[in-house]
């Protein structure tokens, strides 16, 4: 009598298999994840108190539909943008601002040129940013990179100046261990260059 052979087929190595290639597709594969910019907006006030501003305070940034940057009615490109507003903001050719009752002064720290048409003080001064409903996104970004490298770099050479570290260097040692010491000098060259943008409404 003929001996029929087993045809059955082991499933369990087969499991086995397939979890571990479940397993490695898992790991092996990158999720792509929507990101934002860091931008903290301000707050929305009811009444706001009228301010005068002076016209030499306002550096004014537009960007048009077609991309093209006027800076003061006047074309520029990307990289021009950081020296321009670091010579506007660190000109220095007025007083500060006066905070409770104290006479304002002038600054003391700023390296500018102090030419009387230009800003009076960091504290005063402000970079209005005019965009187009038809600028691209990458464009506003770019600008935006720009004009926050000229904040960044006025407050690094100050802290180097003062404490003979640099403006990143103090960050990054604050959010290791968040001492004291460190954020008074944080909010002091925050102070010394506030960073002041005005953003009004895209051009239709």
């Amino acid at each position: 009598m003929a001996r029929r052979e087993n045809s059955e087929i082991n499933a369990g190595s087969m499991a086995d298999i397939a979890f571990l290639l479940l397993i490695f597709f898992l790991v092996t594969t990158t999720m792509d994840v929507d990101s934002g910019i860091s931008r903290k907006l301000p707050e929305k006030v009811d009444n706001p108190p009228d301010v005068i501003i002076k016209e030499k305070n306002v550096l004014d940034i537009v960007v048009n539909r077609n991309n093209q940057l006027l800076i003061e009615n006047e074309f520029v490109g990307v990289k021009d943008i950081k020296r321009l507003a670091m010579d506007f903001i660190d000109n220095g050719g007025g007083l500060s601002t006066s905070k409770d009752g104290k006479p304002a002064e002038p600054c003391d720290y700023c390296n500018g040129a102090k030419d009387p048409a230009s800003s009076d003080h960091p504290t005063k001064a402000i970079i209005s940013l005019q965009s187009d409903r038809g600028t691209t996104y990458g464009m506003y970004i770019s600008i935006q990179n720009e004009i926050e490298g000229a904040y960044n770099e006025l407050r690094n050479k100050l802290a180097l100046k003062k404490y003979q570290r640099s403006y990143k260097d103090l960050l990054d040692d604050y959010k290791h261990n968040g001492s004291k010491s460190l954020k008074t000098k944080i909010d002091f060259l925050k102070d010394s260059y506030p960073q002041i943008i005005s953003e009004p409404e895209p051009i239709k």
